[in-house]
């Protein structure tokens, strides 16, 4: 059986430890590429009922999360880089773009399964989170008036 790149298995990893590395070896060289599956974008803290609707949009479209790290929010977008090999390095090394020019491992997640304060991984979990979070949204009463569209003729 073939193993897609998009369903690696953890247990493809080796245990090594940073701390067991030798002089000259890389850590990526034990890694199953999980800096090379996602990309993560900060976002606006959610305040209202329409942030988190927006928020529950975003995740309605495939592989995407929501994290929290030191009260910052991110949105993340699980998809594998189009150069990451089957061996799980990286097919267009020389030519990378900056941001992996300046990724380092000391502080990667090889060996840090939670690194962010919060994760959602549903727009469900999202909207649970928000109901738990906000003031209970108002509520329309009977003989309240009702905003009708005006069409011109």
């Amino acid at each position: 059986m073939t193993v897609g790149l998009q369903d690696y298995d953890e247990s493809m990893k080796a245990d090594v430890k940073r701390s067991d590395l030798k002089p000259g070896e890389v850590l990526c060289q034990y890694c199953t590429g999980r800096c090379c599956r996602y990309f993560a974008l900060p976002i606006e803290r959610p305040e209202t009922w329409d942030d988190y609707d927006h928020i529950r949009w975003y995740m309605m479209h495939g592989q995407v999360s929501v994290f929290v790290e030191d009260t910052t929010w991110y949105v993340m977008v699980h998809a594998d880089c189009q150069h990451l090999q089957e061996d799980h390095m990286c097919g267009a090394y020389e030519t990378r773009p900056g941001i992996c020019r300046s990724y380092t491992t000391d502080d990667c997640e090889y060996d840090n399964d939670a690194p962010y304060d919060q994760l959602f991984e549903t727009a469900e979990q999202m909207w649970e989170y928000a109901h738990a979070v906000l003031p209970p949204r108002p509520r329309r009463q009977p003989g309240d008036p009702v905003s009708l569209p005006v069409l011109s003729g």
